[in-house]
């Protein structure tokens, strides 16, 4: 960064009025921040990194105020880097502003096979941190264990069930899976059963995997009772929504099985509440069923939720989530993105694979091609079915996939959005907003009405580098 970006940088920070997921600011007018460890371990923790401007003070409208000494707090800074594990590297720029000097320091992404970095005197459990928003919040045993899992390449589909013993296992689907190996692999046709299924790590000896008991064993959830999907039908756009009989859920239940049951029980819930409209082809006038989702873009959901969420120990109490609204349907798995691969990156890359042995399996078995090609799928789908683009959220120790039924918002022409542009030439609070609408929901309005416009550039955000701030303002041009 030179002087003119760090400029540059000051003026996003006082027009907006708030510090971002990148940005953080510390006064430092008289003397050093004692405790930068939590920014300094959130910031090398998030691929983008951060910078961290000292001479601003936030209670002032992020006023420049000036830095006690330059040249002593590059020094203290730089201190408390070496304080963490690994070392932060900043690298730090002076500029004058209206007469103050103030500095930044830049500090990098760790790369993700050292992460999480952590403050030594804490240790890594309590001494390492996540970016969220424009807070500094400690990260959780299980997201501290995510990242040593991905480095020491745990398996956690191949962890022993000590209660589980061969004889639980389904004798038939041991058969037919042992016969689709021998076909797909000639050259294992010669070896004895025992030690074939030994080879693939479903049976070491008289003990069990856990991918063989979630492939194959009689009943999975005795050994795991959470490792299930809980699907619902919403009677609304929002959970605690009502029918006009004061239901919350039209529909709801617990799918249980192995992983073969659970997907194909899924994907009958889901075409069970799913609306069945036909379409008259135009050119060939052939009669067309269409559902409200193309159950092949739905199927590769569920089935990437089933195979890729996380095993481990600290995830084995949470089910999978299938959530159907009015107007979208929701998959929630626990686990994010595993390994390197980023929102951005999302069905362009080859992924690492957090369960090899769960995914190999079920490519003998025919359920899965295991050839990346879900997300595009799932995007080339929905393309064709004429309806938005998936959503994706990678969020705290869960991965979520969105389908919405329609467009979310009709030509910029129309009354409403007419009517809401006007409207925004005042910047507007969210509850402003909603209360505009005639919504109770200040959620369901920003999502079906405002970010559409948003996407569009149409209405502007007041803090566009933080959505959620509290001080964020709605404002049209």
């Amino acid at each position: 960064m030179i002087e003119a970006d760090l400029k540059k940088l000051i003026a996003k920070i006082q027009i907006s009025g708030a510090e971002f997921q990148t940005v953080e600011v510390k006064r430092a007018a008289q003397s050093p921040p004692e405790k930068l460890y939590d920014t300094l371990s959130s910031f090398s923790n998030q691929d983008d990194g951060g910078i961290i401007v000292f001479g601003l003070y936030e209670s002032d409208n992020f006023d420049a105020v000036g830095i006690y000494d330059a040249q002593d707090l590059q020094k203290k800074v730089m201190e408390q880097c070496n304080q963490m594990e690994p070392p932060v590297r900043a690298v730090f720029t002076v500029a004058e502003i209206s007469g103050k000097t103030v500095v930044s320091a830049e500090i990098p992404p760790v790369d993700i096979t050292e992460r999480p970095c952590f403050y030594k005197a804490k240790g890594r459990l309590k001494g390492s941190y996540i970016r969220v928003g424009d807070a500094d919040i400690p990260m959780t045993e299980y997201e501290v264990y995510s990242y040593e899992a991905y480095r020491k390449k745990y398996q956690d589909d191949v962890r022993i069930v000590g209660r589980a013993k061969p004889p639980s296992l389904d004798e038939n689907k041991l058969n037919k899976y042992l016969l689709q190996l021998k076909e797909n692999k000639p050259n294992l046709k010669g070896i004895d059963d025992k030690k074939l299924l030994e080879l693939m790590s479903l049976v070491l000896g008289d003990q069990v995997t856990l991918s063989a008991v979630m492939l194959f064993s009689l009943y999975p959830q005795a050994f795991f009772p959470q490792l299930s999907v809980i699907a619902v039908v919403v009677p609304g756009n929002e959970i605690g929504d009502t029918d006009i009989e004061g239901s919350r859920f039209l529909d709801n239940k617990r799918i249980e099985g192995t992983i073969s049951e659970m997907l194909d029980g899924t994907l009958q819930f889901v075409r069970n509440n799913m609306r069945t409209k036909t379409i008259i082809e135009g050119n060939t006038g052939i009669r067309i069923d269409r559902t409200d989702y193309p159950m092949n873009a739905v199927r590769e959901i569920i089935l990437n939720a089933l195979v890729h969420r996380d095993y481990s120990i600290h995830t084995e109490g949470m089910p999978i989530q299938l959530k159907i609204f009015s107007d979208r349907m929701e998959v929630t798995s626990p686990g994010g993105l595993y390994g390197r691969l980023t929102l951005d990156t999302l069905g362009k890359v080859q992924p690492d694979t957090r369960n090899p042995v769960l995914a190999t399996s079920l490519e003998v078995m025919k359920l899965t091609e295991n050839r990346y090609s879900g997300i595009p799928t799932i995007r080339k789908e929905m393309k064709e079915w004429g309806l938005p683009p998936p959503e994706f959220r990678n969020e705290r120790g869960e991965f979520t996939v969105c389908l919405r039924k329609t467009r979310e918002v009709g030509d910029v022409g129309d009354d409403r959005t007419a009517a809401l542009i006007e409207f925004c030439m005042t910047p507007r609070t969210r509850k402003e907003l909603a209360d505009f609408l005639g919504l109770s929901s200040v959620t369901y309005a920003i999502k079906q009405y405002i970010q559409p416009l948003i996407d569009q550039g149409i209405i502007l955000l007041s803090v566009p580098d933080a959505p959620g701030s509290s001080r964020q303002r709605y404002y049209s041009r």
